[in-house]
């Protein structure tokens, strides 16, 4: 789905989604981009109070959800995060990064779990009043990678559901990328920090243009 502005055009800040698997490299990259272009750096789940007693039951090892219940509980997540964090920023013409956004409920939830997709990006596209990012950038790794960096790491909930789980999930995530290349960039994530960082900067500059000083934070 083409992203659809919230705001006025020329008020408004641009939104970047960093997303992939778990073990990927999010949290870092979200936090070296909004750095380096002095934007408000966010995530889901979870970055609200609201959020983060939905991420706490979310991600618990024991706790028993049903697949519709775990994609309705993320998004209201994603509700509470517009409307808290991303919508203002957005309307003070900020830009903002954030690690996860809608395309995780598309690719867990939907490809991962087997919901429809249609019916999800109806619930997104309500819950958020129809935003979508600028530019997603997918941080792309295998599996087995993925894995070996989270070994030695307390594994949530949705981690345990194992390779199989996490392979589906990166398939929706690449099908996805396929499907928009104009919002979209994938990223070799296997590479180390620093050079997915510089790669991800050039990207975020040849699709969006320079962040000016009135739109830092």
């Amino acid at each position: 789905m083409a992203p659809r502005s919230i705001v006025a055009p020329e008020r408004r800040g641009r939104l970047i989604a960093i997303e992939g698997i778990d073990g990927c490299g999010k949290s870092t990259q979200t936090a070296l981009l909004a750095e380096r272009i002095g934007a408000e750096a966010t995530f889901e789940p979870g970055a609200t109070e609201l959020g983060a007693s939905l991420r706490e039951l979310l991600l618990q090892r024991s706790a028993r959800i049903s697949a519709r219940s775990e994609a309705l509980l993320m998004i209201a997540d994603r509700a509470q995060h517009v409307e808290e964090v991303v919508r203002p920023a957005l309307e003070r013409g900020m830009w903002v990064v954030t690690d996860r956004f809608s395309a995780s409920t598309l690719a867990y939830q939907g490809t991962g779990r087997g919901l429809q997709p249609s019916v999800l990006k109806e619930l997104i596209d309500w819950a958020t009043s129809g935003l979508w990012p600028d530019l997603v950038v997918l941080l792309d790794v295998p599996t087995s990678l993925a894995r070996e960096r989270l070994r030695g790491s307390r594994a949530d909930r949705l981690e345990l559901l194992g390779d199989g789980f996490q392979e589906r999930v990166r398939r929706g995530f690449l099908a996805q990328a396929m499907n928009h290349p104009e919002s979209w960039a994938v990223v070799d994530a296997a590479r180390p920090a620093e050079v997915v960082a510089s790669e991800v900067a050039t990207i975020v500059q040849s699709r969006l243009g320079s962040l000016d000083a009135d739109h830092r934070r």
